[in-house]
This record gives structure tokens, sequence and C-alpha cells, in this order.
């Protein structure tokens, strides 16, 4: 990534993920008054005097506890300061200095990163008493702020542009191709993306819901370049009990409206839910392209005809999706894996393809001549022209003498003749009425 990369760390429950949601100028970390909210890393930009910058929140650092989460959060912390430019270690003023705070800054200190000593939770700033025990750690003068109340964050920001890297060549995001990954708990999302990116990004575990945060990874294949989006695995309504899994959803969710192509993880054991239909189905009318991705594919007994059969059912499951390519992959032994990306590619230059205006209509001339449009008390329905108006989905404008007059089955009809013609694999079509 060109931009500079800022980590946020510190022990649990010191304010990290407000400091990060302030700076960002948004709710797009988690925030919940419970230490190890935050697990995995979870990426945003960032900008301040046109400066842009990458921060990244971290899960709460803890050498005094253990345990299986206890440790994989401490081990995404120590990777995102491994990438880091810039480290903002994150303290509490209003609890004071403690040993979990003297090891974080040990670590900190042998990574030999530049770091920003910030002291949250400042309520009185004309006290600097209460800063002095935060001297011992070594790590230079604490900057006190109130990330709760915004008090100090502009200073602190000045603070961040001045330390930061020189940046050359920073990158826009018009060339590169966003991927969502999602599905319900436990189908293998974040070992699917580990897989993508050759590394353990984020966390894998047994345990459904580990993935809370919706986490940005980059990566270049040749010319290609790609972020991929792992999210919390979505749960029906009814099942979502604590705060944090609420948020959860609502994260992955978003995942999907800001990304071009949703992989949707389907567990080859369980087979196709009610559950998967929605995620399937809101992914779809959100206009994104769909790849079904069949995961844990070396679990199931197989035959000659298993993956046929499969996909028969798949397409009898999400009959509003038939565009979407399946494919059968295990995260876990990485079984094709490798193609994953390939059919990205395609899905992508299909959902990004436009039809010239006359070769269009005569398709639509074509498509009328072999079934007539359709007609109410007598008056038939007129497409006079129409004309691609945009990609991601492809969009198409008819112009026609009533839009009333359209019925849906036609619709489906013109929808297909243009699926056989072009093919638009892998993405939704919309066609648009207009009267003329």
């Amino acid at each position: 990534m060109a931009k500079p990369i800022v980590a946020i760390v510190g022990r649990p429950n010191v304010g990290k993920s407000t400091l990060f949601n302030r700076i960002v100028g948004g709710r797009v970390a988690i925030v919940e008054g419970v230490p190890g909210v935050t697990r995995d890393r979870l990426y945003q930009d960032a900008e301040w005097n046109n400066r842009w910058f990458t921060l990244v929140d971290t899960g709460g650092l803890d050498y005094q506890d253990e345990g299986e989460i206890v440790s994989h959060i401490r081990k995404q912390a120590e990777l995102a300061i491994a990438e880091a430019d810039l480290v903002l270690f994150v303290v509490d003023t209003r609890a004071g200095l403690n040993g979990t705070d003297e090891d974080v800054a040990k670590v900190l200190r042998r990574s030999e990163k530049p770091v920003i000593l910030v002291a949250n939770k400042v309520e009185h700033f004309d006290k600097a008493h209460d800063l002095y025990d935060f001297y011992r750690l070594g790590l230079g003068d604490p900057l006190p702020v109130s990330a709760a109340e915004g008090l100090n964050t502009g200073d602190l920001l000045d603070k961040i542009v001045e330390e930061l890297p020189p940046v050359e060549n920073e990158e826009t995001e018009n060339d590169v191709i966003k991927i969502a990954v999602i599905g319900r708990p436990n189908v293998g999302k974040s070992s699917l993306v580990n897989a993508l990116l050759g590394e353990e990004r984020v966390i894998v575990s047994n345990i459904p819901g580990t993935t809370r945060d919706a986490i940005d990874s980059y990566i270049t294949r040749g010319d290609k370049k790609y972020s991929i989006i792992d999210t919390a695995g979505i749960r029906r309504r009814s099942k979502i009990g604590l705060s944090t899994e609420r948020y959860s959803v609502i994260r992955s969710l978003r995942a999907v409206d800001r990304c071009d192509i949703v992989l949707m993880l389907i567990d080859a054991v369980e087979q196709l839910t009610d559950q998967d239909k929605r995620i399937a189905g809101y992914a779809h009318e959100k206009g994104r392209g769909v790849i079904l991705v069949v995961n844990k594919w070396d679990l199931v007994e197989k035959d000659d005809r298993t993956a046929s059969r499969y996909t028969e059912n798949l397409r009898e499951g999400l009959g509003f999706m038939q565009y979407a390519p399946v494919m059968f992959v295990s995260a876990l032994t990485h079984q094709r894996v490798h193609r994953v990306l390939d059919v990205v590619d395609y899905v992508s230059e299909q959902q990004n393809m436009r039809i010239a205006t006359t070769d269009l209509n005569q398709l639509l001339r074509d498509a009328i001549l072999h079934n007539a449009t359709p007609q109410d008390k007598g008056r038939h329905l007129k497409i006079f022209y129409a004309t691609q108006a945009s990609v991601k989905p492809p969009t198409f404008v008819l112009f026609v003498n009533d839009p009333e007059l359209m019925h849906f089955s036609y619709l489906r009809y013109l929808e297909n003749q243009l699926r056989s013609a072009y093919g638009f694999e892998g993405t939704p079509i919309k066609l648009v009425m207009r009267k003329r």
C-alpha cells in the first residue's frame, strides 16, 4: 500500500477504537465498554491537512493473560506493529500506568518503529502531573487527548502528519477490484482470505463469530490490484444477542455496499440455508457481482455427478441468481483457491462491459420480433429505443410509451436475451423504464 500505515495499539479498554473513530470521522470500529471487543486489524483511510494515511485499529495487547483468543489478538496486534510506519500507543490516564502498559512499551521499543504516546481519557488538561508516570515508559512526551470528547485530537493529528514518512506515487482506488467475503458464521471466510493472501492476516478459529470487524487487505497480482474485505459472519436477527455482534452484522452489510464483487461462501457440508439466501439476496439487490464459493469441498463424499447435483440445488435455491458462477474449493487444503482471483477478474470484466447503442437496439428489435411486447386492454407496449446508462451493474434504460405496460416476465425475457448474446456472467442486470 502506498499510503503510510498508522497502527493504534495499547492494552484492552484504553479507548483505542474511540480514538480510531474520532480520527476517521465516523463509527467504523466497534466501541463498547468491554475488553477484547476489537479482535482483528481494522483498516480505514484518513486525511489531515491534505495528507492521507491508513489507520489500523487493533485488539488490546495483554501479556498477562493467556487463552486462544487472547494469543490470536496479540499476534494480530504485533503484525499491525510490524506493518506500521508509525504507532500510536494509547494509555489510560484515569487508570494510570500498569504492568501491561510496560509490557507493550517493551514490544514497541524492540520494534524500533516511531511511536507517539497518546495519553487518553484526560479530563483536566491543566494537570500535567497526571502524565508523569507515563514518562517511565521511555517513549517520549505523552500527548494528552480525550478521544471521546474530541479534545486535543487536532494536535495529535498534526503530530501524526509531522511524523509520517514522505509518500511517493500515492495510490488511488479507481483501479482496485474490491471484494467482500460474506456468509454465515464459521463457513471459512477468514481461512479463504488467508489462503488468498498467503499470510495469516485475519484470525482463524473454529469459534463462530470470531471475525467481528470488516478488514481490508490489499494484494497485487500481476498488473491487477485487489482489496479483500473479510467480514463478520451474518446471523439471523433473532440470534443476534450482543450489541457487538449487531454492529458486526451492520458492518458486513456495509462491506457489501462498498465492494465490487462478493464471494458468497456456502458450507459444502451444511449446504444451502435460508440465511444463505438472505445474504445472497442482499448482494443481488445492491447490484454487486457475485461468485458462489462452496467451501469445505474436501469434506464431501463425491462421485462423478456430485458437483453437478450441488450446482443444480444451488440454482434451484437461488432462482434469482442464475447468473452467478459456482466454485468448489477448500480453503483448508487450498484446493482450487488459486482460481478464485481468475474468476474475480472475469466477473469484473463482465460487470464493466458496455454494449454499443446500435448493437443494443438491434438485439431489442430481434427480441421483439420473436416475442411481441405485452399488451393490456388493447394497448401494446412500445419500446422506442434503449441505451446503456452505466456499469457495475450493467444498467440499461428503455424508452417506452407507458412503463406500466411492461410485465416483469417480459423484462426477464429481455434480460435473458442480453445474457444469451453478451454473457454478463456473475453480475445482475438492471433494466429501467422511462416514458418518452
